[in-house]
């Protein structure tokens, strides 16, 4: 899997927004944080939606064709500092088997947050990919969830995935 990179100013476009966010429940379009973003901004938010979304749901089909490891592999070392390979891997198989395949994934919401050091996630900008999934063995939608780090090399990498 490939990893994603931002120019500089994308990645403070995203302290800007998670900054904004931090006083606000959601950065959706329209939303109060939205509208004090320039329109150049709001585009950049919105192009970088569509790019973590695709992103997501590269990890997703990974996960789905049983290449967990390999999106542990390509995550961020505050995933690998927080859980082992194979401690992912066994999860994620424990998850998805109680669920069975996925029959359909319904629009991401993009969510962004920021955390200092001290708190429960190690400190970075995060950014949420969630789809509301079906799965074969669960009649409602369950959130699917992968977030992305934005390392200190300015990479954005995987730093973890639920269901929920």
């Amino acid at each position: 899997m490939g990893i994603l990179r931002l120019s500089l100013s994308t990645a403070l476009l995203v302290a800007l927004a998670s900054t904004a966010h931090a006083q606000q429940p959601a950065t959706q379009p329209g939303t109060a944080v939205q509208q004090q973003l320039t329109p150049e901004q709001q585009a950049q938010v919105a192009r970088q939606d569509a790019e973590m979304s695709a992103a997501a749901s590269q990890v997703m089909q990974m996960i789905d064709g049983n290449r967990a490891g390999e999106v542990w592999d390509g995550a961020s070392q505050a995933m690998k500092s927080a859980v082992t390979r194979d401690d992912f891997v066994r999860q994620l198989n424990v998850d998805r088997n109680r669920l069975g395949a996925p029959t359909a994934r319904e629009q991401p919401v993009v969510s962004r947050s920021q955390f200092r050091a001290g708190e429960a996630v190690p400190e970075g900008i995060y950014i949420n990919v969630a789809s509301p999934t079906r799965f074969a063995n669960q009649p409602e939608a369950v959130r699917e969830l992968v977030s992305f780090r934005l390392d200190e090399d300015r990479t954005w990498r995987v730093s973890g995935y639920s269901v929920r």
